[in-house]
């Protein structure tokens, strides 16, 4: 037991920094972790996956409303822009929430990990740019709305809080880096809260270790949140004086390793 919450206050730790200096919400990090934790304490097979993603979003909701008080205090969250975004993921994330209930563990391990290999891809192999050199202007209302529905329904579906989509989008939009880290972060709460309530309620009727609310298990949740809040405050900072690029391919390269691993182990268990 001991060892079991040693586990999660590092989990939420790595995933309170990673919030504040990336602006994601730490569940790359989280669910890969939860998913061992839960199978080695012995939960369901067939609801590993569920309560790790699901898990997985309601920690997040303490992590980003940590992070995106930081960033507000910075004055670096474009608010305007958030609150355009957020009809959009929170509709996605329950989606998500409820295509997820569908899925097996198999299933949602191999496209989890996927999702890991395309992210850490992408980060490794994309080129860092300013906003002179970034897209086109803002896009129109329904471009914004159909943008953060597809964030929000992947992110539901993974357990994440978008902020390795959000970011480069809003990058692309003309958005300088330090706002749309910023700016991520407080999309990632509505994304959260969706999604977690989403799995709390496909997760209602099953049956589950004590200490679960649907698929939120809440000890985990408990010990995540307090490192993650305690945390996220540091890693803002370090997003304001750190070079993200080096940092981002570090990331990236552990979420190939990650993401390969988890793909391997959905393949061997078919």
């Amino acid at each position: 037991m001991v060892l079991v919450t040693a586990t999660y206050l590092a989990v939420g730790s790595v995933a309170g920094v990673l919030a504040g200096l990336l602006g994601v919400g730490g569940g790359l990090v989280i669910v890969p972790a939860l998913a061992w934790v839960f199978q080695e304490s012995g939960f369901p097979a067939s609801a590993v996956m569920h309560m790790a993603v699901g898990t997985s979003l309601a920690t997040i909701v303490a992590t980003a409303a940590s992070s995106v008080r930081a960033h507000h205090a910075r004055g670096a969250v474009r608010w305007a822009l958030a609150a355009r975004l957020a009809p959009g993921v929170m509709a996605g994330a329950l989606a998500g929430a409820a295509l997820a209930a569908g899925l097996s563990t198999r299933w949602m391990t191999g496209l989890f990990g996927l999702l890991e290999v395309l992210i850490g891809g992408y980060m490794l192999a994309k080129q860092e740019r300013g906003p002179a050199e970034a897209g086109g202007p803002m896009p129109g209302t329904l471009a914004v709305a159909l943008a953060g529905a597809v964030i929000g329904t992947v992110s539901g579906v993974a357990g994440i809080a978008g902020g390795t989509l959000t970011v480069p989008l809003l990058v692309r939009w003309r958005v300088p880096v330090a706002q749309a880290i910023a700016t991520s972060a407080a999309v990632g709460l509505p994304i959260a809260i969706s999604g977690g309530l989403g799995f709390v309620a496909t997760g209602w009727d099953a049956a589950l270790p004590r200490g679960s609310l649907g698929y939120v298990y809440l000890p985990a949740v408990l010990g995540i949140a307090l490192a993650s809040v305690s945390f996220a405050p540091l890693g803002a900072r370090l997003a304001h004086r750190l070079p993200t690029g080096v940092l981002r391919r570090v990331f990236a390269v552990f979420l190939l390793l990650v993401g390969t691993r988890l793909l391997l182990s959905a393949i061997s268990s078919a």
